[in-house]
């Protein structure tokens, strides 16, 4: 497809009211929200080294919980040509993976660290159109709004932060001309399970001192987690356990009983509940022994025995 064809098509189907795809969607914001020609030439912007220092200092603990988790995807994919970026909810670059023999060629386009892939920057492309609609895309060749664009295939999917909001986007580049969208969907594949394993692994390092657990979900594919502190009080919870539980979109959740929202029903009310778990925990860091965890509580043995009858503890 030529500069000028694609050009034309790209304003076409942007103002066309008839064009309802997702696609068409995201060309028509670039063009008539964004203001941006299909046919400009221009590459991203890029930060100032201070102001790229800036940005991934402020998300210093979740670049380190991600890095590794980025070595793991390059090394399924690197080899083939690929480029691995992750980046803030702006749409800058801030942590890559590539090799040597492809340097060059993404650092021609763009694709690198400290450069501005938003949709308001560059149009319809992977990492921008990823973040302005908050879910997995794939943006294949001439899908891309500008022209220069549309030598590369971007396979993205949002990672979102502990507080239900969405913090960063996960892409794969690919720069070979014979990208295949059956190899499209391969890659895209590894990239939503690579974004979920981040997500997962940053929750759990934003509670440090919870147990998390893995919520009932009718949505396998995405991290249902919840932190639990050591009151059995829900303190925390992913984008996806706040949906599937009904808690707040975004921000603290109020701390409620893990087992209210887990479902977990038992004949046990207000304080008889606090009791019991104070009780099984007493018992467990005796490892069983009744005087002990009595003597722990504060009790004697014939309270202990009374009150683990009453609470439905065996003996």
């Amino acid at each position: 497809m030529t500069q000028c064809s694609h050009a034309d098509l790209v304003a076409q189907q942007s103002q066309s009211r008839s064009a309802t795809s997702a696609l068409a969607a995201s060309w028509r914001r670039s063009m008539l929200k964004h203001g941006l020609d299909p046919s400009d030439r221009s590459r991203p912007g890029r930060l100032s080294d201070p102001e790229l220092a800036e940005r991934a200092d402020a998300m210093a603990s979740f670049l380190n919980v991600a890095a590794p988790q980025l070595d793991q995807l390059y090394g399924l994919v690197g080899l083939s040509g690929c480029n691995v970026m992750l980046t803030d909810a702006q749409g800058i670059v801030l942590d890559q993976r590539v090799s040597d023999a492809d340097a060059a060629q993404f650092r021609d386009w763009g694709l690198w660290r400290g450069t501005d892939w938003s949709e308001a920057a560059q149009g319809t492309n992977g990492i921008g159109t990823c973040l302005a609609e908050g879910r997995q895309v794939t943006i294949h060749r001439d899908e891309h709004f500008r022209t220069t664009n549309t030598a590369m295939s971007c396979m993205d999917a949002p990672i979102w932060g502990p507080d239900g909001r969405l913090l960063a986007a996960l892409d794969v580049s690919s720069a070979r001309a014979d990208q295949t969208e059956r190899y499209n969907r391969l890659i895209a594949a590894q990239v939503a399970q690579t974004a979920k394993a981040i997500e997962a692994v940053f929750f759990r390092a934003s509670f440090p001192n919870a147990r998390i657990i893995v919520a009932p979900s009718d949505v396998p594919d995405q991290a249902v987690l919840l932190a639990v502190d050591k009151d059995d009080l829900a303190i925390g919870a992913t984008r996806a356990a706040r949906r599937a539980l009904g808690l707040e979109r975004e921000g603290a959740i109020r701390p409620r009983p893990a087992a209210d929202l887990l479902g977990r029903e038992d004949d046990l009310t207000g304080f008889d509940k606090a009791e019991r778990a104070a009780v099984v925990r007493a018992l467990a860091r005796a490892e069983g022994n009744v005087s002990a965890a009595a003597r722990a509580l504060g009790i004697g043995r014939a309270t202990m025995y009374r009150r683990m009858s009453r609470l439905g503890l065996a003996g």
